[in-house]
């Protein structure tokens, strides 16, 4: 992504840098507010449940996004011991794809209402530009973290879905090669072959079927 810089197009690396920013910081802020929902106010103690991006950004993390334009935000505080259902750590690992999907939705249907009703103010190349941008890169964020490898939110959503040994093994595998298996993907994607530009495409495709107008 840095490469922007390089070419001189200050505005797109700003308006990427922008969105990505924004985007991780509502997926933390979706399973902070979640864990207080389900009786878990660590995050709220600790100043996690906001919407100020400082306070979730990981600075290593946001120069890999300046840099390779993919990163992390610092990890919302959790401790299931205060959950107050047997299911609320399902309901907070997804909460933060869930908030992406939601940014996605309201973000692509402002740019469709934008064309549809004739708002001028909206209705310009460079706001439909970042809506779209914005809405993919979340989508892209929540597909990526659904993923059930490594420590994304995908892994502690999958073993609801199983059998509870088989779930349990799952975990312990995952704990053990998960995260060697995430980066494997991250370094393949790097030497050319599609892992991530295959998850855009889904990204794209579903974007489709998310406008209301």
């Amino acid at each position: 992504m840095i490469n922007l810089l390089f070419q001189g197009r200050y505005e797109l690396f700003a308006m990427l840098l922008f969105s990505i920013i924004l985007s991780l910081t509502f997926h933390e802020f979706g399973h902070a507010i979640t864990a207080k929902h389900f009786g878990d106010d660590t995050a709220q103690r600790m100043g996690r449940l906001t919407l100020n991006p400082w306070v979730h950004i990981d600075l290593m993390g946001l120069l890999m996004v300046a840099t390779i334009g993919f990163g992390y935000a610092k990890p919302v505080p959790i401790n299931p011991s205060k959950f107050n259902s047997p299911q609320a750590s399902l309901w907070v690992s997804a909460a933060g794809p869930g908030m992406n999907l939601l940014l996605a939705i309201i973000t692509l249907n402002i740019g469709a209402a934008a064309v549809h009703y004739q708002m001028d103010a909206l209705n310009t190349s460079f706001v439909m530009f970042f809506l779209q941008y914005l809405a993919l890169i979340n989508l892209l964020l929540m597909l990526f973290n659904l993923l059930p490898i490594g420590p994304l939110d995908g892994h502690y959503i999958l073993p609801y879905f199983m059998k509870p040994q088989a779930g349990y093994k799952y975990l312990q595998w995952n704990q053990q090669y998960g995260t060697m298996i995430l980066f494997g993907l991250i370094a393949l994607s790097f030497v050319g072959i599609p892992i991530f530009s295959k998850l855009m495409g889904v990204a794209q495709s579903l974007s489709q079927y998310l406008i209301f107008f």
